[in-house]
């Protein structure tokens, strides 16, 4: 977005309520609110936020639960969710050795070019940051396209 955008939800005692992201999202919570409706369809649940001392933030994770032919739970984490001023962020990350298959997936040109102008991180194993700051509903689509891929493919 822009670079003074301020992260949200940094006060570990003060658990996030619909309340508090309205506020901080503003004209965005109406996205946030359908983003989270649309996430039922995919069968992706969002766990209940938790404060990381790492980032010093409240986050969620998207996560995919099914049951194995065993009949044991599975859990797939999909995405990580954060609350900023005015936008919310999506985060991916794919192994650096599937960027092909990503950007062959039915995107955006605008997606695509971020995962082909995204840089790995890590020593040993490399990855990518796909990261969204969703404003529109626009910007879903993709979303939802990457997080089918995830739960399918990862």
């Amino acid at each position: 977005m822009t670079e003074k955008a301020q992260q949200l939800l940094r006060v570990p005692e003060i658990r996030p309520s619909d309340d508090l992201i309205s506020e901080g999202l503003g004209h965005s919570f109406d996205v946030y609110v359908r983003f989270l409706e649309d996430l039922k369809e995919y069968q992706i649940s969002l766990m209940k936020w938790r404060y990381y001392n790492d980032g010093k933030a409240w986050l969620s994770k998207g996560e995919y639960k099914w049951i194995s032919t065993r009949g044991n739970e599975k859990v797939k984490p999909i995405f990580w969710l954060s609350i900023w001023d005015g936008f919310f962020k999506v985060s991916f990350f794919f192994s650096e050795k599937i960027r092909a298959q990503l950007v062959a997936l039915p995107l955006s040109e605008q997606t695509k070019e971020l995962i082909n102008n995204t840089e790995p991180n890590g020593k040993k194993m490399q990855y990518l940051s796909l990261i969204f700051d969703v404003t529109e509903c626009s910007q879903l689509k993709d979303i939802y396209v990457l997080a089918e891929f995830r739960k399918e493919h990862i």
